[in-house]
């Protein structure tokens, strides 16, 4: 049974790069551990979209939404492509995560292990907290109420499933992640609200063109998966846009 391909959102086109806005499932390009005949790709997508082919700079996982970038020739990727792991290119995401943060801004240093039994890595996750929201429904026998909070997060380096793996080390895990995540809260948003999906979103992206120098800016819509949960816990997207103005580190 073939699945409808949807039409994706291009953020920014020239000559040499193109960026897209990502939806959430899709995977980057072919993987061996997804079923060519019910997955989705997004270099595949893109390139019937455009007529091209197209070469990815850098990857988001597949429950994760937002901006993603391609090279139209293997020469503007061999360019930019090393870039994307330093901080010449900032990336910044927004998450949904339980409970709130100790402070409101801080940096989380936890190695992570580049597989299961591999060796470790620095790494080092920056975060915001923009908004935070109590609801009444009880957490555990103790707590009669849960808390959650949306926070802007900048992944200093880039480790696989970075964001994800250091919330999970906080304790503040992602709400949606089946991997890292909580299971008792990713079923109860399921069975409470019909969320099912990750609230991990590739918000902004931002660098310098190599070609022309231009100073590129791209910002990645939310999903409408993550804009109904946030009015159903009632986190102000007002602080979204606040958050803009909040320095890197």
């Amino acid at each position: 049974m073939s699945i409808e391909k949807p039409v994706l959102d291009i953020l920014f086109e020239d000559d040499f790069y193109i960026g897209i806005n990502k939806p959430a499932g899709i995977l980057v390009h072919k993987t061996s551990i997804a079923k060519e005949e019910d997955t989705l790709w997004a270099l595949q997508l893109l390139r019937d979209q455009i007529g091209q082919k197209v070469y990815p700079l850098h990857r988001i996982d597949r429950p994760t939404s937002g901006v993603l970038m391609f090279a139209k020739s293997s020469e503007a990727a061999s360019i930019l492509q090393p870039l994307f792991p330093t901080t010449a290119v900032e990336k910044y995401y927004l998450c949904i995560v339980r409970g709130y943060m100790q402070d409101d801004h801080g940096v989380i240093n936890h190695p992570l292990k580049k597989k299961l039994y591999g060796e470790l890595q620095e790494a080092q996750t920056s975060y915001w907290s923009l908004a935070q929201t109590e609801i009444p429904f009880p957490s555990s026998p103790k707590y009669p109420t849960s808390r959650y909070s949306l926070l802007k997060v900048y992944p200093h380096t880039g480790r696989m499933h970075q964001i994800r793996r250091h919330m999970a080390h906080a304790r503040h895990y992602v709400i949606g992640d089946s991997t890292h995540g909580d299971n008792k809260q990713n079923n109860f948003f399921r069975t409470q609200f019909g969320l099912e999906n990750m609230l991990l979103h590739g918000w902004k992206i931002k660098f310098t063109q190599p070609y022309t120098m231009e100073e590129i800016n791209l910002q990645a819509d939310l999903p409408d998966h993550f804009l109904k949960t946030m009015g159903i816990l009632g986190l102000n997207s007002d602080q979204i846009k606040l958050s803009s103005y909040l320095p890197k580190i």
